[in-house]
């Protein structure tokens, strides 16, 4: 089932072209990777989906009551607010709630609940300043799925988190796709393979492949210039830092 498609989709910064003739679809069980060189597009891409930035073309929602989760990039949000880890949590339902809205109990102990599942339920009442980048980016998780979106999008969520916690994202997002489609952006394909269903190659361009292995060939095809570096028998990718 498709829920949501992005036709014809041309997207400009300062009269310079960012994304370019973009056609995708997100389908219910999706799980997709998206890589590209920085400067690319990549984020340009999430936010079109979320339809917070102006574009030519059309995002459709093929879901009257679609709902999506959003995870940005950790250095992109205030950790200086003083707000408890908690309350970080579940402001996830602001835009079910409006702006005069109150939080019942029930949403707090939703709240409880994907912290525990996160293993960061012991933290629930710390200020988020005084959080690790690891247990920062788990109550970011668990406040982009408190409203139990259709899709949810995340924007790097590994950066700033040790090799452990980030095993531990993939595996968690592994069972959330179970319920949610996800389109996750990534720098390292080769740690996230195992996980993602396709690819999206962003490069101004958007080319979507259709299975979780790529070939530099493919690459240059989808002319996203990213270097493909094996460690061992896992392939891993090197961004160039510039885009078309």
């Amino acid at each position: 089932m498709k829920y949501i498609s992005l036709r014809n989709i041309n997207v400009f910064y300062d009269q310079k072209q960012v994304l370019e003739a973009v056609n995708l679809d997100i389908d219910s069980n999706d799980f997709i990777g998206v890589i590209g060189p920085n400067g690319g597009g990549k984020t340009t891409l999430m936010k079109t989906i979320l339809k917070q930035i102006s574009f030519e073309g059309v995002v459709e929602y093929h879901k009257s009551d679609l709902k999506i989760g959003y995870m940005p990039q950790l250095q992109n949000v205030d950790k200086s607010f003083p707000i408890s880890l908690l309350d970080v949590v579940v402001s996830g339902l602001q835009s079910e709630k409006g702006i005069t809205g109150r939080y019942r109990k029930e949403d707090y102990k939703r709240a409880e609940v994907l912290l525990e599942m996160a293993g960061i339920n012991d933290l629930s009442h710390k200020a988020i300043g005084e959080l690790s980048g690891g247990e920062f980016q788990r109550a970011m998780l668990c406040r982009a799925v408190i409203c139990n979106p259709h899709v949810l999008i995340l924007d790097e969520p590994a950066n700033f988190v040790d090799n452990r916690f980030e095993k531990e994202l993939y595996e968690l997002l592994k069972v959330l796709n179970e319920q949610m489609a996800i389109i996750m952006v990534s720098h390292d394909l080769g740690t996230i393979t195992s996980y993602i269903k396709t690819i999206v190659c962003v490069n101004r361009t958007v080319h979507h492949h259709h299975s979780n292995k790529i070939t530099p060939d493919q690459l240059n095809r989808y002319d996203c210039p990213i270097q493909l570096v094996c460690h061992g028998d896992v392939p891993h990718i090197v961004l160039e830092h510039h885009s078309k």
